[in-house]
C-alpha cells in the first residue's frame, strides 16, 4: 500500500485488516515526511527549539530523535 488514494479509501475500510494496514502504512510515511522536513528545517538553519516548538515536542525529543540521523551531518 503505497498510493495515498489507495491508502484514503483504505484507511475508512470496515475489514480491520485492510484499515490496520493502511494506519500502519500512513505511520510510516509520517514518520518519513516528518525526517524530511526536520532535515529541511536544519538546512534552514532553524534550531532545535524552533523545530520542537512547530512540532509541539520538547528541544530534547528532536534533538535525541534526529540528530544522528541527518544525511550529511
Amino acid at each position: 500500500m503505497t498510493d495515498a488514494t489507495e491508502l484514503a479509501k483504505a484507511v475508512d475500510s470496515t475489514d480491520p485488516s485492510v484499515g490496520l494496514r493502511a494506519v500502519a502504512a500512513l505511520r510510516q510515511l509520517l514518520e518519513q515526511l516528518e525526517a524530511l522536513q526536520v532535515e529541511n528545517a536544519r538546512t534552514h538553519r532553524w534550531s532545535w527549539q524552533e523545530i520542537a516548538a512547530v512540532l509541539g515536542v520538547s528541544r530534547q525529543a528532536v534533538h535525541k530523535k534526529y540528530a544522528g540521523r541527518l544525511r550529511g551531518r
